[in-house]
């Protein structure tokens, strides 16, 4: 017997690590629901209902094949090492994980565990990642290899569980005592949603997206809107990427060919920010450019910091864009680089904390790319260009006609069109700001200012540029325009931003 641990891969297709373990003989399939990892500051109720929903696809799934999922709660180690005593288990079989740094911890005990105890733990592959990578020459045609390989085909049939052994409930947030985290537009969980959502991208959606995928407006349909799906493992990026490459090969003809290929590119990106947290787990605690560490103060402004929770910034698209994702649990990339950028140089407050609570509120939270991200907007990374997002002019641009933001700002109501991104330009501003609407936490452009030359006069001192190419040496793409190991250049083509999933 052997127990297949299902943990950021809840799918039977495409799943090599199933592959793996059916061929070898009997097998155990187990999710563990771990509940302290469920009390970290980076996870969320709206995270667990959503993983919910897929386990118990994931169990239908399995069952149709004969044996349905088992889902244990408590802590990883004692929950395997029960299970292995009571049915002689003598093989663990996984995927390979890249998540934050409390599964990186588990995953060492029960390394430790499976070595005190005689059991055979084969970790599998299931992305373009790779583990103990020496340098990142070469890596992109690893990941594009891997991604064009055939898919792992699941098998015709499994043996049945172990006589009087229950699959055990998949509980709601309730149950769990999770603090409570409404979400009413949430994506539905599970491979049928997330299916749906692939072929609706492909074959309808799809074509506007290079264009589209900037507007939270427009983005929220032209996006694939598959993030939660890639993160929790219900599709593979295998699948995704083969399925579009075969789309582009059908229809090559008006939008969807210039569409696909950044989707495809996008695609990528994912596994290249995944790297750097597989290469280097500290990047979610300690910024990787070590002379950033004291850029900002590691004590957050306690009323900047509660305002940008509560959407009460006062910058009108800045707090929309913050409400639509407490509703939604998604936004489009830009707005997510903006929020970053925002509360990094205008609020000054250190990615650190402010990272644990856009990770809750994302449905599609994603480790490496989270914490790749959150220090690349904040300018902690030391190679790539220093990004001030101006919110006044974002919601210029990407809602002009102020349905994006009035629709979440109705308190807004009042303020004229021409005003509306900036309403303390207005002269009827006093009948708004600070009764319905808060006036603006900070003076926006002052704060750019002010930012921009704290930034630019750390990038100006000795050594700085030396740390930065070590930094590039170990995380920058090869691709495109990267880094010369002299001066911190941009680490990443100019399309680096725009993970629109």
């Amino acid at each position: 017997m052997q127990i297949l641990w299902f943990k950021r891969d809840l799918r039977i297709s495409d799943h090599p690590a199933l592959a793996a373990a059916a061929s070898a003989g009997p097998l155990l399939p187990l999710y563990i629901l771990e509940p302290e990892y469920w009390r970290l500051p980076d996870t969320s109720a709206r995270q667990w209902d959503f993983s919910a929903e897929c386990l118990h696809d994931l169990r239908d799934a399995l069952a149709a094949l004969g044996a349905p999922l088992v889902v244990r709660r408590g802590e990883a180690v004692a929950v395997l090492d029960r299970l292995a005593k009571a049915h002689g288990v003598r093989r663990l079989v996984s995927h390979e994980e890249t998540g934050n740094g409390w599964t990186y911890a588990r995953d060492l005990r029960v390394a430790a565990w499976a070595r005190a105890s005689g059991i055979e733990w084969q970790e599998v592959p299931q992305s373009g990642v790779v583990r103990r990578l020496k340098g990142r020459d070469g890596w992109a045609r690893q990941r594009d290899a891997f991604v064009a390989a055939p898919q792992a085909t699941p098998p015709a049939a499994l043996s049945p569980l172990p006589a009087g052994l229950e699959p055990g409930a998949i509980p709601d947030a309730r149950a769990l005592r999770l603090v409570a985290d409404p979400c009413p537009h949430r994506q539905p969980g599970g491979r049928a949603a997330g299916l749906a959502a692939l072929d609706s991208f492909l074959t309808v959606r799809g074509e506007p997206y290079r264009a589209a995928m900037a507007s939270p407006v427009a983005g929220e349909r032209a996006c694939s809107r598959l993030s939660p799906y890639l993160a929790l493992g219900v599709l593979s990026v295998r699948e995704a990427a083969q399925a579009a490459a075969a789309r582009k090969a059908a229809r090559p003809g008006g939008g969807w060919g210039g569409s696909l290929r950044s989707f495809e590119a996008r695609l990528a990106w994912r596994d290249h920010f995944m790297q750097k947290l597989e290469d280097e787990p500290a990047l979610e605690h300690r910024c990787l450019h070590r002379a950033t560490e004291g850029l900002r103060p590691r004590t957050p402004d306690a009323a900047r910091l509660r305002a940008f929770e509560r959407a009460e910034t006062g910058i009108p698209f800045v707090d929309a864009c913050l409400r639509y994702l407490s509703a939604t649990g998604w936004l489009n990339f830009r707005m997510r680089a903006m929020l970053a950028s925002v509360a990094a140089y205008h609020l000054w407050l250190d990615w650190r904390a402010t990272g644990p609570f856009l990770a809750r509120r994302f449905t599609d939270y994603e480790a490496g790319i989270h914490w790749s991200q959150m220090q690349m907007q904040s300018g902690t990374t030391g190679i790539n260009t220093i990004r001030i997002y101006n919110p006044v002019k974002q919601g210029q641009d990407q809602d002009p006609d102020g349905r994006f933001t009035r629709r979440w700002l109705p308190e807004l109501a009042a303020v004229p069109d021409v005003h509306l991104h900036a309403p303390w330009r207005w002269e009827g501003a006093g009948a708004v700001l600070g009764r319905r609407y808060p006036e603006p936490i900070v003076d926006v452009a002052e704060a750019a200012r002010e930012a921009r030359d704290a930034v630019w006069s750390l990038r100006r001192e000795a050594g700085f540029r030396d740390e930065a190419a070590r930094v590039a040496q170990r995380h920058a793409s090869r691709k495109g325009r990267g880094p010369r190991p002299s001066r911190p250049a941009p680490a990443s083509p100019p399309g680096q931003l725009s993970l629109d999933l």
